[in-house]
């Protein structure tokens, strides 16, 4: 299996929308990716859309793991379960919907605590009703499970990371058969044991299921050891709580920033990818007998102007 020794720090949220978020970054000072960038070249772009399934920072990923990246059909789950090329798997997610007068909003299933126990109940209540539409589910972890069946080879599905906090009907996949699954648990999991109880301690409900990572292995995927994927701005971002998130930008500067730009300092070549919304950029160090020529072509300014632009 083929592997990439380059350190590369991925970070999703690097930049959101809104003029919240404008406000909050605009008087950041993130001294280590500064001097970071000014040691780089950029090595890849990718111009996307805000309403796409995959988003840029798992795009980014699946590139580093040289998978496909058609949009909805990163093949994340055949990946964690090892399966063969050409074997369609999908990740299960049980979770919440909150559910207001005009729509469901997808909560964070981090936020559930379901119990390994609770899981593994929930998913032998719906196993069989994934059964009669030829879709076997595995257990992986409390709010991860893995779903094997060929109804899932050319199904897109939209990332977790798009639908949090927002109403679920944009992103839900066009499938007959997950639509009438979705109907179904609804009214199994509402009147479940282990949501009876949860409701007795005051725990939210697990009263829907999402699917994402579809799809199937087209070839061996490298083994990117040295790819960290930092999720230190995505609570905040998802809250839209822009003075979390600002103070948050600060201490990852501060750490994953600062390790990369110490690697960089002694001579190993590292890269970063920035990855907003809509777009991501990939930076990688330059040799040091070019540095001299690119020292300053990054600033403190145009660093912010960055990721006003991602």
């Amino acid at each position: 299996m083929p592997t990439d020794s380059t350190p590369h720090l991925i970070v999703p949220f690097a930049a959101c929308s809104g003029e919240d978020w404008l406000r909050a970054v605009s008087p950041l000072k993130l001294k280590n990716l500064d001097h970071l960038l000014r040691g780089m070249k950029l090595l890849d772009t990718h111009a996307g859309q805000a309403d796409s399934l995959s988003p840029p920072h798992e795009r980014v990923l699946a590139k580093a793991f040289g998978l496909t990246t058609a949009d909805g059909l990163i093949p994340w789950a055949a990946l964690e379960a090892k399966a063969m090329p050409g074997q369609a798997w999908a990740t299960v997610i049980p979770c919440h919907w909150a559910m207001g007068r005009e729509h469901a909003t997808l909560t964070d299933p981090a936020t559930l605590d379901l119990t390994e126990d609770e899981s593994r109940t929930l998913l032998a209540a719906m196993q069989p009703y994934f059964a009669t539409e030829g879709i076997t589910l595995h257990y992986a972890a409390p709010t991860r499970w893995l779903a094997k069946g060929d109804v899932l080879r050319s199904l897109p599905t939209a990332s977790l990371d798009r639908v949090l906090g927002r109403n679920v009907d944009r992103w839900l996949p066009p499938s007959r058969q997950i639509k009438l699954l979705q109907n179904e648990m609804q009214m199994l999991l509402y009147t479940h044991a282990v949501n009876d109880e949860r409701t007795l301690r005051g725990q939210r409900s697990v009263n829907s299921f999402w699917v994402s990572g579809s799809g199937a292995l087209t070839n061996t995927a490298t083994e990117a050891l040295q790819v960290k994927v930092t999720r230190a701005l995505a609570p905040s971002a998802f809250a839209n709580d822009w003075t979390t998130y600002a103070a948050a930008w600060a201490q990852l500067d501060a750490n994953d920033v600062a390790q990369l730009l110490a690697q960089q300092n002694s001579g190993k070549p590292v890269r970063i990818s920035l990855c907003g919304e809509s777009n991501s950029v990939t930076f990688e160090s330059v040799p040091r007998s070019l540095f001299a020529r690119l020292k300053g072509a990054f600033t403190p300014q145009s660093t912010t102007y960055l990721l006003k632009q991602l």
